[in-house]
Order: structure tokens, then C-alpha cells, then sequence
């Protein structure tokens, strides 16, 4: 056996076993393959009720807030309501029961019932006066004065 026959013959191993370590890599990317296809349609097959789902409770959310929608308007529409109605009694029966209190109010003043103490005796009048937000009593403010 000369040089190039040995040579050959180391050539011809190293291919063998390099081919062999390219199919081992080939059936573990293969088994990798597999799996990665098992894994994808386990996902879709989860993945598609989880969706139709979600897809139910969206629809079903829109129409709770289009009901939500109705009654705040319908909401709104009864305090403009009420704002209104508020409004037309105070003008319709405010001035006149201004004007009725008013009058009873000058009823008792002239007949002398409204400030008369029990007795008949006028009560006593405390006139204050006010210096820069305090009261001072009448017997102070006669000194301050003179």
C-alpha cells in the first residue's frame, strides 16, 4: 500500500464519519421538526376557542355599554328635566311666597306680637358695634367714643 492509498483510505473515513454526524443532525432537527409542528397545532388548537372567546366578551361588553350609554342618557335627560321643573316652580311660587311671608311679617309687627317678650315688655335692645370684625358691648363703645 503506497502513501496515496492510505490517504485515500483516511479521506474516505473522515467523509464516513462526517456524514454520519450530518445524518445524526439531520434526524434530531427532523425529531426537533416534529415536535415543533406538535407544539404549533396544540397552540392553534387552544388558541382558536381562547379567541372565539374573547371575541364573545368584547361583543357582549359593547352591548352592556350600549346599554350603559342609554341610561345615562336617560339619566341626563330627567336632571335637565328636573333642573327645568326646579326652575318654573321657584319662579311661579317664589315672588308670591316672598310676598306672603312679608306681608305676615307686617301683619305682627302691627299688631305688636313679633317682638314683644312674654308680658308685654319690650325687650331690651343691644345695639353693637363692630370695629374691624369684633363686637364691642354698648358700655365700651360709649367710652371709645367720648
Amino acid at each position: 500500500m503506497s502513501g496515496v492509498e492510505v490517504a485515500g483510505i483516511i479521506v474516505a473515513v473522515f467523509w464516513a464519519i462526517l456524514i454520519s454526524f450530518l445524518a445524526v443532525a439531520l434526524v434530531r432537527l427532523a425529531q426537533v421538526l416534529r415536535a415543533a409542528t406538535r407544539l404549533v397545532s396544540e397552540v392553534t388548537d387552544q388558541a382558536v376557542p381562547l379567541l372565539a372567546d374573547a371575541a364573545s366578551t368584547v361583543r357582549s361588553a359593547r352591548t352592556q355599554l350600549d346599554r350603559v350609554d342609554a341610561i345615562a342618557s336617560d339619566v341626563q335627560e330627567v336632571t335637565s328635566n328636573a333642573s327645568a321643573l326646579s326652575s318654573t316652580v321657584a319662579t311661579a311660587f317664589g315672588g308670591p311666597l316672598v310676598k306672603v311671608a312679608a306681608f305676615g311679617y307686617g301683619v305682627r309687627k302691627a299688631l305688636g306680637k313679633g317682638d314683644a317678650a312674654p308680658g308685654g315688655v319690650p325687650p331690651r335692645e343691644s345695639r353693637r358695634t363692630v370695629i374691624v370684625g369684633r363686637t364691642v358691648p354698648a358700655a365700651r363703645r360709649r367710652k371709645q367714643k367720648g
